[in-house]
């Protein structure tokens, strides 16, 4: 009976542990973009331009809302940001948050846009590893030149 369980253990549980134990081999990738809004508008415009070197962190927490897992990045010049994740967090509540910028008259994070919510998990139909987050961004302190005309042509309504 001792061969049986030491067999059983050794046959089920060990490589159950083994790759529990184990980064996933392809690591999803996260991506997004950090922007500044230079009308605060509140969304993107043609006038919004998009911030290198602002900061950026995944943050992954259980039910309770305990942090269990974080990752930084950084944007590059283009604004987009690409962070590897080497854990499935299938059960956690995963987002992206705006961490600092770079821009000294853009740093307030622009609320509803300072964060972004990710499914990091390879068990809900999505096959690809890349995960695409929604952009987020800063508000410039003073409106650009120029905003008020830009906004209006976007409220015109078409007949």
């Amino acid at each position: 009976m001792a061969k049986l369980a030491f067999m059983l253990a050794l046959c089920v549980l060990l490589p159950a542990l083994i790759s529990a134990a184990r980064p996933m081999s392809r690591p999803y990738v996260l991506q997004g973009k950090v922007y500044c809004d230079t009308c605060r508008a509140g969304f993107e415009t043609s006038a919004t331009t998009y911030i290198e070197g602002a900061k950026v962190r995944v943050e992954c927490k259980d039910k309770t809302q305990k942090l269990l897992y974080t990752a930084e990045g950084t944007t590059d010049a283009t604004g987009t940001y690409h962070i590897n994740v080497n854990e499935d967090h299938g059960d956690e509540t995963c987002d992206v948050v705006l961490v600092s910028s770079p821009l000294g008259d853009c740093k307030n994070a622009d609320p509803g846009r300072d964060r972004a919510r990710l499914a990091l998990t390879s068990y809900n139909g999505i096959v690809s590893d890349t995960r695409f987050a929604n952009a987020m961004g800063f508000m410039k302190d003073e409106v650009m030149s120029g905003c008020t005309t830009l906004l209006q042509s976007l409220m015109e309504e078409e007949d």
